[in-house]
């Protein structure tokens, strides 16, 4: 089933009597000020820099791609575009406005939205019936979470990653690598300059080995 444009779905929940679907403006700025620990920016991402963030991704060999904080679904679109017929697109997010704005507005068979935190990323997958995700995207400001659970965040991401996958991050600030660096052996990075603010771009990569000390970026050519 293809997806319903928000303006569809909004015009259905008031003819059957139900509340009427935010705009994705409303409600991405209502979620960051009820929670701005935990949403990254003011401003959703550019184009420019998910086209960029997902480039690397091998969509062929991808039947479990995760999101982290998808919010109202800004890069839930374009990975539902390149992923396989057949494959599976999850969402995680602790805010229950955003997860159920998603559940109203992405009317597609391979998306489902959890409420949830990413620290039970094993569980939750498992619970959808894989092994492991192959991808799993990230926009959470890990320098501002509580402490604890970015590291946590990090840990679980890094078990659940099958080989040969990545963990996927932007970020508006470079402490992220604080998280990744104890899991993950190769790292590249880049830079969106055509985003609001910049954003530092990461492709953590699983292979299983931990991060040599010293380990230097790769930019993904």
């Amino acid at each position: 089933m293809p997806p319903v444009s928000t303006t569809q779905t909004a015009s259905a929940d008031h003819r059957h009597g139900e509340e009427p679907v935010s705009s994705p403006w409303g409600m991405f700025l209502k979620g960051f000020f009820k929670h701005p620990v935990m949403v990254g920016s003011i401003v959703p991402s550019s184009r420019r820099l998910m086209d960029k963030m997902l480039a690397p991704v091998d969509w062929k060999q991808t039947s479990l791609f995760v999101e982290y904080g998808p919010g109202v679904g800004n890069f839930c679109r374009p990975v539902l575009d390149r992923l396989a017929p057949d494959a599976t697109l999850l969402t995680i997010d602790t805010n229950e406005d955003f997860v159920r704005y998603l559940r109203k507005t992405i009317r597609d068979p391979r998306f489902h939205a959890v409420h949830a935190s990413a620290t039970d990323v094993e569980h939750i997958v498992a619970d959808y019936g894989h092994p492991h995700a192959d991808y799993v995207l990230s926009g959470l400001p890990f320098s501002t979470l509580p402490p604890g659970v970015g590291a946590a965040i990090g840990e679980a991401t890094a078990r659940v990653i099958r080989p040969g996958g990545a963990f996927l991050v932007y970020q508006f600030s470079p402490k992220v690598r604080d998280f990744l660096d104890p899991h993950f052996a190769r790292i590249d990075h880049d830079m969106e300059w055509w985003n609001v603010p910049p954003a530092q771009l990461y492709w953590a990569w699983a292979d299983g080995q931990l991060a040599p000390t010293g380990a230097t970026d790769i930019v993904p050519g």
